[in-house]
């Protein structure tokens, strides 16, 4: 049975994901969309993973002062080619990480990057990693996904390794 085009068009503005990429989802499936859009998700962690060997020596630095200047953040994220850095889907990627970086102060970016002393000391360090790390956190506009399926989504939509290289959280008083 055809795909029908109202569900495609609905996929595609819920994931990005090309047309092709949305039919092929819906039809394996079975026209569900949730079930479409959580393969489409997985697919693109798929392609995120591969892509994370490639060199990201361009990017941008992103800056974020929050309401009432108590707080800003400083965040340098990378990609392979300028074009990419410029592109409007990538800045708004970085403000929403530099916004996150304010409104949840994260210690680390990666889980790998917590030192092994503090990670010992963790009695549960799956939630020490999704309070403290920010590829872990869930993401303040949609809780539902997390900063590392937000970066996924957006390789698979761009085409290009990005990585989220560093970050410097100020507070007044802090």
């Amino acid at each position: 049975m055809p795909v029908q085009l109202d569900l495609i068009k609905k996929l595609r503005q819920k994931s990005s994901a090309s047309i092709g990429d949305c039919r092929k989802a819906l039809e394996e499936a079975g026209q569900d969309i949730d079930k479409a859009f959580l393969l489409l998700r997985k697919r693109g962690m798929e392609m995120a993973e591969k892509k994370q060997d490639r060199v990201a020596k361009e990017g941008r630095i992103e800056a974020y002062v929050h309401t009432g200047n108590k707080i800003g953040v400083l965040l340098e994220v990378n990609s392979e080619t300028d074009f990419v850095a410029r592109n409007s889907d990538f800045c708004r990627f970085t403000k929403d990480v530099a916004m996150q970086i304010a409104a949840c102060n994260p210690l680390y970016i990666r889980r790998e990057n917590i030192p092994a002393d503090a990670a010992k000391e963790q009695h549960n360090l799956d939630e020490f990693c999704k309070q403290n790390c920010l590829m872990e956190q869930a993401f303040i506009k949609d809780p539902s996904i997390t900063i590392k399926d937000y970066l996924a989504d957006l390789v698979t939509k761009i085409g290009e390794n990005i990585v989220v290289r560093r970050f410097t959280r100020y507070k007044i008083g802090e």
